[in-house]
């Protein structure tokens, strides 16, 4: 606390000196975006006239900038969008065209990297960093958007995809012939967005552009845009737990505009998605690696420990500029223990010990149980691929239909509604589900090896 006590003050002072300092300007600035905009600020006369122009033609953008941070500490829209004329994303005419600037519609985190350094590093080695990666290294990924669900049509097989799935993993963006992101990869707010500059991951899927706020990505909201549904419930998950239950009660009097590595209690009372995961709670540090505090991989046909060190696929592909899916698990760089031991500093600021502990032992327990089912259904499935009991179209094939939604679908839930406090989610929608599945699998697992061929 004291750590946080010295910022705090630091910080305060800053902006102390900073508002006299504004307070003796003659040129201070106005940007009342609803009348003719008059900038008059320490900004470039280029950066003045983006904002007086784009006023006119985009005002929602210019309102979005002039209540961010950025817009009170001067960063304009130059900063962001300007682009030296050999940078892959820089327009091929000149904007605004009586001058000698190239911009680009693209900001990818590298730019943000000119002044968050830390937030793009950590992210960058993230589970987060990699989603596009996952899909489009994947072969049967890309079968399932383009062939199984866009039939392959000559006109319509992109739009699963562009609609769908990058908007949460993120794209490889592609560029047309005059430099503007082509309409199958771009507008997109996936979080793991390569860029054409070799950046990777989205800052805007958390920070909306043009706002960029700290709170907005406090809230559960910023998460829900993507963790939701069959498949991971996390939103449906927290609003089941105690934690969502306080929150949907009384966060509209909670403070979410604290300085980074500030935020923490009395500012909340329930953590949100970022105070387990990201922020500066009690002993921890903020982070943007939202893996470090996670021990397991929830999300895979099998639990496997974090056991990830820092080299991650977005690593990967800024050395070798190859889509990967063959690095390890995001997690904390000293081991799956060390996340753990990470994670329960953050509960240790509203809970005993013997209460951490207690909960985090059985939600092992029940990580554990699934991945007694799944080893099953694996043993049962690469025995019917070896005597060729499995059709070639997965999705005609009730075994491997069954047996992807056991783990996909039912088996996240129980495994993610245990760490997360969701009884439901870990019971009836998850464990209840997943012993079903072993059920039909096991039934038609006999039905196959008895006959030799597929019913």
């Amino acid at each position: 606390m004291f750590k946080k006590s010295l910022m705090l003050l630091a910080c305060l002072m800053s902006f102390g000196f900073a508002a006299n300092m504004d307070a003796n300007k003659s040129d201070a600035l106005n940007l009342n975006v609803v009348k003719n905009i008059k900038v008059a600020h320490k900004m470039s006369d280029l950066s003045k006239s983006c904002v007086e122009c784009h006023a006119k033609e985009t005002p929602g953008i210019v309102a979005d900038w002039k209540n961010s941070r950025h817009a009170h500490v001067g960063v304009s829209c130059m900063d962001c969008h300007s682009v030296n004329a050999d940078n892959p994303m820089a327009s091929v005419k000149v904007h605004p065209k009586d001058s000698n600037n190239h911009v680009s519609m693209l900001v990818s985190p590298k730019t943000c990297a000119k002044c968050h350094e830390n937030e793009v590093e950590e992210s960058v080695k993230s589970g987060h960093a990699r989603g596009a990666m996952q899909m489009y290294a994947n072969p049967a990924m890309v079968k399932l958007m383009y062939h199984y669900e866009g039939m392959d049509h000559p006109e319509y097989k992109m739009a699963p995809d562009a609609t769908g799935c990058t908007q949460c993993h993120g794209t490889v963006i592609k560029l047309d012939a005059d430099h503007k992101p082509t309409k199958e990869t771009w507008p997109n707010y996936g979080i793991g967005n390569v860029y054409p500059d070799g950046g990777v991951g989205n800052c805007k899927s958390c920070h909306s552009a043009h706002t960029f706020s700290i709170a907005e990505a406090r809230k559960p909201a910023a998460c829900a845009s993507c963790h939701l549904g069959p498949d991971h419930p996390d939103i449906e998950i927290f609003n089941n737990s105690m934690h969502g239950h306080i929150y949907n009660s009384e966060a509209h009097k909670w403070n979410f505009d604290a300085a980074p590595d500030t935020w923490d209690v009395p500012d909340f009372r329930a953590p949100t998605c970022a105070a387990c995961h990201m922020s500066g709670v009690g002993e921890t540090t903020t982070t943007h690696n939202v893996s470090r505090r996670l021990k397991w991989n929830l999300w895979g046909v099998s639990s496997k420990l974090r056991t990830a060190g820092d080299e991650q696929a977005a690593v990967v592909y800024e050395k070798t500029g190859k889509l990967t899916i063959g690095t390890p698990l995001a997690g904390h760089p000293n081991g799956p223990e060390a996340a753990r031991a990470e994670m329960k500093l953050v509960c240790k600021v509203c809970h005993t010990s013997t209460h951490t502990d207690n909960f985090f032992i059985m939600g092992d327990k029940q990580v554990e149980l699934y991945n007694v089912y799944s080893a099953e259904a694996t043993k049962m499935l690469e025995e019917l691929k070896a005597k060729n009991l499995l059709l070639e179209d997965a999705w005609s094939d009730e075994f491997q239909d069954v047996y992807y939604h056991m783990w996909h679908h039912e088996g996240r839930r129980m495994r993610q509604g245990a760490l997360m406090g969701g009884p439901d989610y870990s019971h009836w929608h998850g464990v209840f589900e997943v012993k079903n599945d072993i059920r039909k699998l096991r039934k038609i697992y006999k039905e196959r090896i008895e006959s030799g061929k597929v019913q």
